[in-house]
């Protein structure tokens, strides 16, 4: 394993090339982090002992300040309280903008020291939450808050934090949650700490087998294979798991290790996503040859690792009920990937719905492989121009998506699927090629034949043999213009009516059939078909069958 994560490097060589002394950490940042301790050897601590003990264990005084604790002298404080302001009376400040003022002192008088040619120690600041001590509120005129976002702000721009051996690290969730004035300084550097990877986790399973070793007797030695399983997960939460289990004296198997990433993932996310590990291919997926087709070339590319030829992402556009959203399981299904979809992330708190879709893109990278799956896109991306009443939060949702849809370095990995039933009221930019390259359109039954053989399929599942010559029985009353769904709603008012009455199963389709009712107009069906028909990537994807009945 490195030494120390990629961040941390970044955050070193930064400093040491006095390209920047002033650090916004963001993302990953709650996790437990791996630390190495004496004698080579490692521990799990938080991201604030990562920064004490391997960014910072030259440094003399270390300060750090959150909204609950105030100021705390974490390293040095016999240096701290040499300082004549708080020699008599060693009381520290506790609100935020009094904090920020006392640590521009002391700085200072750090500076005055130097320049009088006497010793100044080496000083680095650490803001815990920064977040929540200093939040983006837009349109709220605050005094107090406009200080210390100033005064802040301030000791970046001053460009001598590094010339002075003074150091500045905020640390916050997300960059969103942070007042502007320090997020759009040039002189803070973002530094993203992204979810853990393979070989952080490996090594954490190794530390954690010492502990928990009834917890992990089926998994010894195997740390890489369990790693590669569970990327996508914190540190913390896999640690919490193992110890429950081997306080439980319980066992990790291979049941608990297939629902394990799911569950940490989702909690770690805060209930924002859904993580499916589909149980279902192509081979589920009833009719649309075509279309099968060119999804399986696809996945050819993908397990051929040509990830250059395959598409930023999908459309999956038609009328409601074509089974959108089951074409993308059996899509990431013949991937062998998971399926993470993106539930209701907005938020009524300001910055809240941004940050959370940090949170959302910061797992998905560290995933690997997988597909988004993204339902009734056409509500859920936003707008360009966003409503009046939203405070802008539909066209910040549009720009943040649109950047992650079109970032290259995703292709191949993320995989984005977007479905909806009106692809036209999805913003033009979001669905063009570079982020959406393939749209393809999914149709209803275009004749009583076909409506019989998707009936009869779903009927089959569920152990209602219906004969192929059953059609000709049936065919006055079979619908056309039907949608998966309906024909599942079909199938199993058939079966409940043969599981509770004397009926064939024939008997029982057609006691369905005879009193069905489209649960969809027909003019708003053929009006979906139409839009999903002038969305298609290839006129080959819109049968000559539904042009006909688009156009008559």
């Amino acid at each position: 394993m490195k030494i120390l994560p990629d961040w941390a490097n970044e955050v070193i060589a930064s400093y040491d090339s006095g390209a920047s002394d002033c650090f916004l950490l963001h993302g990953n940042v709650a996790d437990s982090m791996l630390i190495k301790a004496a004698a080579g050897e490692q521990k799990l601590g938080s991201l604030t002992d990562f920064i004490l003990e391997s960014l910072l264990p030259r440094f003399d005084v270390v300060i750090t300040y959150d909204m609950g604790a105030g100021l705390r002298v974490e390293r040095g404080s016999n240096i701290f309280f040499e300082w004549p302001t708080y020699t008599e009376n060693p009381t520290l400040p506790h609100r935020p903008l009094d904090a920020a003022r006392t640590l521009t002192h002391y700085m200072l008088y750090c500076r005055n020291l130097r320049i009088m040619g006497k010793k100044s120690p080496k000083v680095a600041i650490v803001i815990k939450q920064a977040h929540m001590a200093v939040p983006a509120l837009p349109n709220i005129h605050n005094y107090e808050l406009s200080s210390l976002a100033a005064l802040i702000k301030g000791w970046a721009d001053d460009g001598k934090l590094k010339e002075n051996n003074q150091a500045v690290f905020l640390i916050s969730e997300n960059l969103n949650g942070v007042h502007p004035l320090i997020t759009e300084s040039p002189r803070v550097s973002h530094v993203e700490i992204k979810l853990p990877e393979q070989d952080e986790i490996a090594s954490t399973l190794d530390l954690l087998a010492a502990k928990c070793p009834i917890a992990m007797k089926d998994y010894a030695g195997q740390s890489t294979e369990v790693a590669s399983r569970l990327r996508g997960a914190t540190l913390s939460s896999i640690e919490s798991l193992l110890l429950r289990l081997e306080h439980d004296k319980e066992t990790l198997n291979e049941n608990q290790l297939a629902n394990l990433k799911k569950k940490l993932v989702e909690r770690d996310c805060d209930g924002l996503i859904d993580f499916v590990e589909p149980d279902r291919t192509m081979e589920d997926c009833i009719g649309l040859d075509s279309v099968k087709t060119w999804l399986r070339q696809d996945i050819a590319l993908w397990k051929q690792d040509e990830l250059d030829a395959l598409p930023m992402g999908y459309l999956f556009c038609g009328p409601v009920g074509t089974g959108k959203t089951y074409l993308a399981e059996c899509l990431a299904g013949e991937a062998g990937v998971p399926v993470v979809t993106m539930r209701n992330f907005r938020d009524k708190w300001v910055g809240s719905t941004e940050a959370n879709l940090e949170k959302i893109f910061s797992l998905l990278h560290a995933l690997g492989r997988c597909f988004v799956f993204i339902d009734e896109a056409d509500q859920a991306l936003g707008k360009r121009q966003g409503g009046s009443g939203d405070s802008g939060v539909s066209s910040r949702v549009y720009s943040m998506m649109a950047k992650e849809m079109s970032n290259t370095r995703n292709r191949g990995k993320i995989i984005w699927v977007l479905a909806s039933s009106r692809p036209d009221l999805i913003e033009i930019d979001l669905k063009r090629p570079g982020r959406v390259d393939v749209k393809i359109p999914l149709f209803p039954s275009i004749d009583a034949d076909e409506s019989f053989l998707l009936i009869r399929a779903l009927c089959k599942r569920r152990k209602l043999v219906i004969e192929k010559s059953a059609v000709e029985e049936l065919r006055d009353i079979i619908p056309n213009l039907l949608t998966p769904g309906a024909a599942e709603a079909i199938a199993v008012k058939a079966f409940r009516i043969n599981k509770t009455s004397d009926l064939s199963p024939v008997e029982s389709l057609k006691a369905c059939l005879t009193d069905y009712i489209p649960p969809v107009p027909e003019e708003i069906l053929k009006f979906q078909m139409r839009i999903a028909a002038e969305e298609a990537t290839d006129a080959s994807l819109v049968p000559d069958e539904i042009k006909e009945i688009i156009e008559g």
